[in-house]
């Protein structure tokens, strides 16, 4: 007695030595090398001491960050978005897609139970029994009511690295969620200002139309009264056309940009319109010293370091493969040849072991297959360390793009309005020297058409700073005025 006990201790404690024989390799995160700051100017030396190395904070809160740019229209436009954008629904069903496959995972660590009842017709051979070839062995039915558990112990850490694999997916796929929100909101923005570009110059044009009428009515007084030659006229009418066609395809430009927008709001083209209001000059003011948290809140950083984690908790599963597994079932409840006394106490029956196979399987040779697993495993997990290093890199670059472009912008903004104004000033004095007659009608078209120019071009750098200002708040992971969006969402 003392032996047997002594012996299921033994192996007790063997199986409890080998559950915590984890083979998995312990998760640390690459490094991701970067620069101590940004190259742009915005940041103060005092500023750059306080980047450091870029940490995924995917969790930090972003708010309403497209609240900067005080367009009410637009705050409606993102509401709209976020509760009826179909990508975004995909997004958040697949989140609960990786929720649930962690549950299944999970669910590796507890014993399964089940229970049955019903019959069974079985006949076992003559020899089987030891029974003569001529002996009465008729077939029976055999009723059973039975309970059964199955648990697998998990000896090297395979059961417990697929969990750790199946929960860095399921923290994956929300940064993903979340990427693809503020990618959506980004996109609403910029389909926003660009629809208010287009009023901008559907304004303009309208203007154009105007004064180029007024002028062919000049033009064609003067042509009545027999000062000027119909070459005159025919230039007159020829840029008054023009400009016509030109302000047709910008109205055109601007249905296909209202069609995409109300894609991205999940309505149908016919369910939305947006009424015409010319886009003003935006000015976002860019604090100088961004801290390094802001870069960090990026959800494809994110994303892609728990891709890192899943492949690297999927060596341990590679790895684990290798050593044995062992399997611990039971049955336990009654067997009986009559329906009627299947619950008596002698009907008793139980099962320590599994009905086919052993408890304790050792792999020893699949020809190669576990060996190609783990390398598989192995390179999927550098892979995903070179993805993340590349994010980061990119995540910079982007943030660089954004700064510098708004930077330059502000600048050539303020060079293109002088430019403006030169060519509305020559426009009036070629004018003026027309009537008098010091000139020719070329030089008035002339001068009109780089006045329309040089302003569709400053139109144009509005339009290219208002979607740079969306494009690096994008880039910094949604916002970087935290205290104000926070009051906002109060």
């Amino acid at each position: 007695m003392m032996k047997r006990l002594r012996l299921r201790f033994t192996s007790l404690a063997m199986a409890l030595f080998l559950a915590g024989c984890a083979v998995g390799p312990d998760y640390q995160r690459p490094d991701a090398e970067v620069s101590g700051a940004f190259k742009e100017a915005f940041l103060s030396p005092e500023a750059a001491r306080q980047w450091k190395m870029a940490q995924p904070a995917e969790a930090l809160a972003r708010g309403r960050w497209w609240v900067i740019f005080n367009e009410p229209v637009l705050d409606a436009l993102e509401d709209q978005a976020m509760s009826a954008n179909q990508d975004l629904k995909v997004a958040a069903a697949r989140l609960r897609q990786a929720r649930a496959l962690r549950r299944d995972a999970e669910s590796d660590l507890l014993p399964t139970l089940d229970a049955g009842f019903g019959p069974a017709r079985q006949r076992q051979s003559d020899a089987a029994q030891g029974l003569p070839e001529d002996a009465n062995n008729s077939a029976q039915t055999l009723w059973r009511a039975q309970a059964g558990v199955s648990y697998e112990v998990d000896l090297f850490g395979r059961i417990a690295s697929d969990v750790e694999a199946a929960t860095a997916d399921a923290e994956q796929s929300a940064a993903l969620f979340q990427s693809v929100r503020l990618a959506l909101q980004a996109d609403v923005a910029q389909a926003y200002f660009r629809i208010r570009r287009l009023d901008a110059e559907q304004e303009l044009y309208r203007r154009t139309v105007e004064l180029r009428g007024r002028t062919l009515d000049l033009v064609q007084q003067r042509y009545d009264e027999g000062e000027i030659s119909e070459l005159d006229l025919a230039r007159s009418k020829s840029a008054l056309s023009s400009a016509s066609s030109q302000a047709l395809g910008i109205e055109r430009e601007r249905a296909v940009a209202e069609h995409a927008l109300a894609t991205l709001l999940g309505k149908t083209p016919a369910q939305f319109t947006l009424e015409p209001e010319p886009l003003g000059r935006v000015s976002v003011e860019i604090p100088a010293g961004l801290p390094s948290s802001l870069l960090e809140r990026r959800p494809d950083i994110a994303a892609a370091e728990r891709a890192m984690a899943a492949a690297n908790a999927r060596v341990g599963v590679a790895k684990a493969a290798f050593f044995p597994s062992l399997t611990l079932t039971g049955a336990f409840g009654y067997e009986s040849d009559e329906l009627g006394n299947l619950l008596e106490w002698s009907s008793r029956a139980f099962l320590l072991g599994p009905l086919v196979g052993t408890v304790l399987s050792l792999p020893i040779f699949d020809g190669g297959r576990r060996e190609a697993g783990l390398e598989k495993a192995r390179a999927r997990y550098e892979e995903d360390v070179a993805a993340y290093r590349q994010t980061v890199l990119n995540a910079f670059r982007e943030v660089e793009d954004g700064l510098s472009s708004l930077r330059i912008l502000k600048d050539q903004t303020q060079v293109q309005d002088a430019a403006v104004r030169q060519a509305s000033r020559a426009a009036e004095l070629s004018l003026v020297q027309y009537r008098e007659g010091s000139v020719s009608y070329l030089d008035v078209l002339d001068a009109d058409r780089q006045v329309l120019v040089q302003q569709r071009a400053s139109l144009a750098l509005d339009g290219e700073r208002a979607q740079a200002a969306v494009a690096l708040v994008r880039a910094i992971g949604g916002g970087w005025d935290a205290d104000r969006q926070l009051a906002a969402n109060r």
